[in-house]
């Protein structure tokens, strides 16, 4: 007789747990320290010059600079900006900040242009701007979970669905992942496809379903050879960078944390992290 969807999710699930569970109790190795680079760029198209917002008293990039500088296995922190502005306010609260070319497509095109000048550095991790409530111990997961596993170009994180909702949005990315903890494919689309749906599995324990958070760990000599990957078919039908990583044949190690992290993308979102702010719950 076959198993229930819940339980046959469930278990699957439970087991790639255990097997994470198994790596995280492994003695963390002397190179577990990563360099943490905050891209950063003055134009945004949904909330204009969001990084420079300050309703707080302090600018957004200032919130996320100061939330980063918590990791406990951080090497070292920068902002990689594109404009003098953006480092004009790094500077004016003590932060270290770097001029990156305004040519740079992506925030990790950023981040790996620091990382060229950091020969030394094995680990960098890019950290995004607008997620000023991002905590330390996300950034210190990650940077674990790529020092343990010498198979992974990348570590990324995920955090449990929990709603119907969640799971149907193509804004909300979707991650599965082996038994290894090792991604196997991210997704807009609700994966993995329950064969018949059950409202438990929303429930289950350990989760069926996780979204992926995009908080990413690079080893130095891939990051500085990403960019030359062409696009592949998957990627641009999803629009999915991290799937370029996956169908060029390289591993990504994938952490799961309990809650997800909160980025800042509409005037709302920033409104409603003011508010948090103002009323001490963060």
């Amino acid at each position: 007789m076959s198993d229930s969807p819940m339980r046959s999710a469930a278990s699957s699930v439970a087991s790639s747990v255990d097997r994470s569970a198994e790596r995280s109790r492994a003695p963390a190795p002397q190179s577990a320290r990563g360099f943490l680079v905050i891209p950063a760029r003055l134009a945004s198209t949904r909330l204009p010059r969001k990084l420079l917002l300050a309703e707080t008293g302090k600018p957004l990039i200032q919130h996320t600079y100061e939330a980063a500088g918590r990791s406990r296995l951080a090497s070292g922190l920068c902002v990689a900006a594109d404009h003098e502005e953006i480092a004009a306010a790094v500077r004016s609260f003590g932060g270290e900040v770097r001029m990156t070319s305004p040519d740079c497509a992506s925030g990790t095109d950023r981040v790996a242009e620091i990382a060229r000048q950091m020969p030394d550095v094995e680990i960098f991790v890019n950290v995004q701007g607008d997620e000023p409530e991002l905590s330390g111990e996300a950034i210190d997961r990650v940077i674990d979970l790529l020092a343990r596993d010498p198979g992974s170009v990348m570590a990324t994180l995920a955090t449990p669905i929990r709603s119907r909702r969640q799971l149907d949005d193509p804004a909300c990315v979707k991650v599965v992942f082996d038994r290894a903890g090792r991604a196997l494919y991210f997704s807009r689309s609700p994966i993995p496809h329950a064969r018949q749906w059950d409202d438990r599995l929303l429930t289950a324990e350990p989760a069926a379903f996780h979204q992926h958070i995009g908080l990413y760990a690079y080893r130095r000599d891939f990051l500085l050879s990403v960019a030359d990957i062409p696009r592949t078919p998957l990627e641009r039908l999803e629009n999915l960078e991290q799937l370029r990583v996956l169908e060029s044949g390289y591993s990504i190690a994938v952490g799961v944390i309990a809650e997800p992290t909160i980025g800042i993308d509409t005037p709302d979102d920033y409104r409603a992290f003011v508010e948090r702010w103002s009323e001490g719950r963060i």
